[in-house]
This record gives structure tokens, sequence and C-alpha cells, in this order.
């Protein structure tokens, strides 16, 4: 066992002493010993009920023969984030994560790991220290929250958004307004739909480093306790068969989880994720990759923000392993891969049905023939972006218009509420890419803001900066290469005129290369926004959005 290197024999006497220190017996010093990174917390509502998640996992480990010792990480609450300098953190955390986790892994010799994670940075910050580290290991998420109830009608995060541009129009009073505030958000869990959060979960079950119904099971039902216990049985029945995230993860279980992002339609942050991802596990894995998994599969789902389903409805349907069976009838997944059952994917699906046709069409029957996300190419991104094509009006699925170009999030967010946004304009924001923001922020606001005011089917976004997986519309993010770094976007002028083509996966600005090339020649790259402490060598180091916005190896 690795721990042997912290515990066996007489040299070890003074580690033994410490661990005894702890309360800890011989006999459980003897047994392996499991890391369990519980990232609770009381900011994040994700989060809030981590700790009894983590002592059904550290109840599994104990009834199969482990010690379990736990130990916390950071997070960021994306939605309390939003909108301020916060946001700034929020991708750059997850790099933190996974080097906290690589430290305190190493450090104690732990055999094997377990992290109970939950919300947007923090599962795919744990899950590159997993695949970084390669003990056997698994993964227990929070779960979602369930909707709100007002009146009669389901809410999430998403409406208070949203509600804010119709109180500034006059569609919504701010009587109303605390009303909804209030309801939106019932209690623990990731916010209800499939934004970041869920989305990651369900890629996680679908990558195989999870069980059946992690990506689903609500966080307030006994189903989630279950499962958290049922999951530290399965990693000490993976640390004894010597399966590992190697033996897990790999070309086809990354295939496997983007044919289920593009089936369910999951946020646009998933691209980052599982670029990054995939450079942890070495697998050739690219945006032209998640382009023609999105050619091939079809989008099966339409949860929210893309449709009116929530989270807990996909999992009464029968979940992430139902949407994989329905996927493995067309062939469009790889079934002879090693999951975190200690099965192939072909026995953990064979019997997961789909119990409603409603929330998971049937493969014969898609809401569309090709995926959810789109990346699209052109002389505005030539290193490609990405938009939530299953959450966007057809209306709006090819344009062409104005650019309103703005330099920081803030500009455009005061421009939208102030009115100064017309039917047919394309914002365009920049300077907020991994470089530029730094930290890429996620940008919820202005397009919340422009539905709100009831320009979703007239307005498009473009950014170099990312949108939230609650975004709805023509919210083009990951535009590659980025303003700071040069990229084409840096070179917009008010008053140009952008076109897309969602379908046909082009997006372009129509100016002439002579022109381009002059403006080109007059770029100058802007001061480093923030200098200092992290995010100031976070701007130093971080890579491009197209190579999921990792830092630079030594």
């Amino acid at each position: 066992m690795k721990s042997d290197s912290v515990k066996k024999g007489i040299e070890k006497a003074p580690h033994r002493s410490l661990f005894k220190a702890l309360g800890l017996t011989d006999e459980e010093i003897s047994r392996p010993l499991v890391g369990v990174i519980n990232s609770a917390n009381e900011i994040i509502p994700g989060h809030i009920h981590l700790n009894t998640v983590t002592e059904a996992v550290k109840s599994g480990i104990r009834m199969a023969g482990g010690t379990p010792i736990e130990f916390g990480c950071i997070g960021v609450c994306d939605g309390i984030a939003m909108n301020h300098i916060g946001m700034k953190y929020s991708l750059a955390s997850r790099e933190l994560i996974a080097d906290s986790v690589e430290v305190m892994a190493t450090a104690h010799a732990f055999d094997a790991l377990v992290a109970v994670t939950a919300c947007d940075k923090i599962t795919p910050g744990m899950m590159m220290a997993l695949i970084r580290m390669d003990l056997p290991s698994i993964v227990v998420n929070g779960g979602p929250m369930l909707p709100g109830k007002l009146g009669g009608r389901s809410l999430d995060l998403i409406d208070v958004f949203e509600a804010v541009g119709q109180v500034k129009t006059g569609k919504m009073n701010e009587c109303e307004l605390n009303a909804l505030e209030d309801a939106a958000c019932p209690g623990c869990g990731s916010c209800a739909g499939m934004f970041t959060a869920n989305s990651m979960a369900c890629l996680t079950e679908a990558l195989g480093m999870a069980l059946p119904g992690n990506g689903t099971a609500p966080a307030v039902s006994a189903e989630r306790v279950r499962l958290a216990r049922r999951s530290g049985i399965a990693v000490m029945e993976l640390l004894k068969r010597d399966i590992r995230p190697s033996a897990i993860i790999n070309e086809k279980s990354f295939a496997n989880a983007l044919a289920v992002d593009m089936a369910l339609g999951c946020s646009t942050n998933t691209v980052l994720h599982v670029l990054a991802l995939a450079q942890e596990a070495g697998a050739k894995v690219t945006m032209k990759t998640i382009d023609a998994v999105g050619a091939r599969v079809p989008n099966l789902c339409r949860l929210r923000p893309g449709g009116t389903h929530y989270l807990f409805e996909l999992h009464e349907a029968g979940g992430v392993h139902a949407v994989m069976n329905e996927l493995a009838k067309a062939g469009a997944l790889q079934l002879d891969v090693v999951t975190a059952t200690g099965k192939k994917l072909s026995a953990n699906i064979k019997n997961a049905k789909v119990l409603d046709r409603n929330v998971i069409r049937p493969i014969t029957e898609p809401h569309t023939p090709t995926g959810g996300l789109t990346v699209l190419w052109g002389n505005l991104a030539p290193e490609g972006c990405v938009v939530k094509s299953s959450a966007v009006a057809p209306s709006m699925m090819k344009r062409r218009g104005r650019a309103r170009v703005f330099d920081s999030e803030e500009t455009a967010y005061d421009a939208i509420l102030g009115g100064k946004i017309k039917p047919g304009d394309v914002v365009v924001i920049r300077y907020e890419g991994p470089k530029g923001g730094p930290g890429m922020r996620e940008m919820l606001s202005p397009t919340s803001a422009v539905v709100g005011m009831g320009l979703g089917e007239e307005v498009s976004l473009i950014t170099d900066g990312r949108f939230s997986g609650g975004t709805r519309g023509a919210a083009f993010g990951h535009v590659s290469p980025e303003a700071a770094s040069g990229g084409p976007i840096a070179l917009v002028r008010e008053g140009d005129t952008i076109s897309y083509d969602i379908p046909a996966k082009k997006i372009s600005l129509e100016v002439p290369a002579a022109e381009l090339k002059k403006r080109a020649a007059k770029f100058k790259p802007p001061a480093k926004k923030i200098k200092t402490g992290y995010l100031g060598r976070y701007a130093d180091i971080v890579q491009s959005a197209h190579l999921g916005a990792v830092l630079k190896q030594p």
C-alpha cells in the first residue's frame, strides 16, 4: 500500500505517533488510508449539505475495511461571484483546487481518494487532481437543487437574473422581484437546471468516474446519501482491484462524455473542462473533436435553460444512464470502457430505461439531429468559439448585425440596462479572456439582462470570456485567440458588421483582410488589469480557451 511509506516499520514510529494523536487505533492505521476531499462550506448552496454526504462516504469506506481521513478544499459560488471582480477568481480556482488536492494526497501518502464535490469549478478541479494522482478514486457530487415554486410556477436562479431586466423595463416591480428571489432557490444543491455544476456532475458519471445516479439524484434525497455510502464501498473495491483513473479515462471515455454532453445540451463551460481533463490524461481531445461529436450525436433533452425540464425530472426519467442506453442504440457510445463500478459501461447501462419520453426523446425522434453545443469557426474566431445551440431560438440561428463593442463586462451591462442596445445589435465583450480578464469571467448578468428586457430574440453576444451554463440565447463564448493576445476580436470596431450561421458553424467579421491587417499593425497589448497576487501570476501562465485555459507547464 502507498500508505506504508508513512506507517510501516520501526522508522515510521514517529509518523504512527502522529496518527495516534488523531485518535486512530493501530487497527485503523493498519488499514488502507482513504483521503476524502470534502468541499463543504457555508457560502455555496451546493455545498452546505456536503458534511452529510461526506459522513455517508466515510461510513461506506469503514464498512468495506478502509480508514477514511477527511480534508477540505476551497470553492467559489459562481452566482455570488457574478458581475463583480470575484468572478475573475472562479475559473482560476480550478487550478488551485487541483494543485491543493495533489499536495494533500502526496504529502500524506493516501492509498485511494474520494472527491465529495459540487458546483462549477470544484468538480473539474478535483477531477484534474484525481487524474494527475492516478490513485484508485471515485467522485461523489452533492446533487441538484430542487426548483423553487411561486404561484404554481417552477423557478430557478436564472429567473431571478432575468427579472432584473424586467424590472428595468417596467415589466415587473421590485415587490414582485423580492417574492421571486425569496422563492427561486429553495435549499441545498447545485442550481436546478442543466447549468455548469450539474453538467459536470452528469459528465463525471458519463466518464465512468462516478456511480450511476451521481449526476441527477436530488441533493435533498435519501438516495443521494445512499449513493455516497455505496461510493465509499466502491472505492475500496477499486483499490482492491487496482483500478485507477488511467484505466477509466481515455479517448473512448471522453468520446462517451461528449456524446452525453451533446444529447443533454450541457453548459458551454464543459468544453473548457473536458479539454483541461484531457490534457491531464494525455488524451487527444481538441475543439475539432468536440465539433465532430456534436455533428454526429443528436440532442435528446431540453433542460433549463434550453427547455422547461429540471434535473430532478431528468432523474425521474431515468437519468444519465438511460440517456446513454438510448445513445447506445445508435452506436454512439464506446461500451467496452471500464467504470467506477468495476464493470464495463455495457453492463452498467444494460437495464437502464427511459421512463419519460417527454424528458428524454427516443434516439429516432431527437430535438435536433446534431448536439446541444456547436463550435463555430471563422476570421473572428480562428481557433473556435462555442454556443449552446439548444438554447438558441430558431430565429437567431443565423444573423448579421452591427457590432457594439465593449472592453469589459461592466460597460456592456450598463449599456444593456441603460437601453442603449437595440434590436439587431451584436454585443462584443472583449478583454475578458483567460489572460485579459484575467480569469475568463462568466457573464450571466449581461445575457440575462438581454433576455429580461425582451431582446433575447433580437440581440446576439460575443465574447472571449465565458457565458454561464444558465445562459440562453445567441451567446458565443471562448472566442480564440482572445483580445489580450491580439486575436481578431481585438480588431473589431464599433459599427462593423458581424455575421454568424450556427448550422454552418461559421462566424465572421465582415471587414476586408487588408483593413484587418492595418488594424493588427497598430494593435498594442493592453496593460495587465491585475498585476499582483494569484491573478497576477495566473495571467502570466494561463493558456488560451481553445486549450482549456490550463496553465503552462514548466
